[in-house]
């Protein structure tokens, strides 16, 4: 037998060994036939956007969730957001800006119950050189960005209220 064939055959035992150890221990793959990431979809409405930044969220949110028509839940949050300089010259010209954002939600079933809530936070930055348009557009991108960042650690909050019921 040769080493390439001894490796192939060892390489295949240990991902049967992994995969019953993982199956004995209650482990499902979250978008298993069973898993949790299909548990929420379509189940979910998300509370309507109403600016720029909360649209990028829901719009994410929406995205992982599914969009529903005859919800089990309802999710509703609150964005708070601060931009601070971070780059500044000798001049004291700013030439990079952090945007750190926080967002608190709320997963509640129709009756009115929490199911789960929590605060997730997170940071991006963009470059403050160039021209206007560029500086608008960068600090566009980047609040598209926290929110997508925010959204996906809801979405993994999400996860762990359905794994837990």
């Amino acid at each position: 037998m040769s080493l390439s064939d001894r490796r192939t055959i060892l390489k295949a035992a240990l991902v049967l060994g992994a995969a019953l150890s993982l199956s004995a221990c209650g482990f499902t793959p979250v978008y298993g036939p069973e898993g949790a990431g299909l548990a929420l979809r379509g189940k979910v409405a998300v509370q309507a956007p109403d600016d720029a930044t909360s649209y990028a969220l829901v719009a994410r949110l929406q995205r992982r969730l599914g969009l529903t028509q005859s919800p089990d839940y309802r999710l509703t949050y609150t964005i708070t957001t601060a931009s601070t300089s971070v780059g500044v010259t000798d001049e004291e010209a700013t030439t990079r800006y952090q945007i750190t954002g926080q967002a608190r939600y709320s997963l509640t079933d129709l009756q009115g119950s929490v199911v789960r809530s929590g605060t997730v936070s997170n940071f991006t930055a963009y470059s403050a050189i160039g021209s206007d348009v560029a500086l608008v557009t960068a600090r566009a991108d980047a609040n598209e960005r926290l929110m997508v960042m925010l959204a996906d650690q809801i979405f993994t909050g999400l996860l762990g209220a359905v794994t837990t019921q």
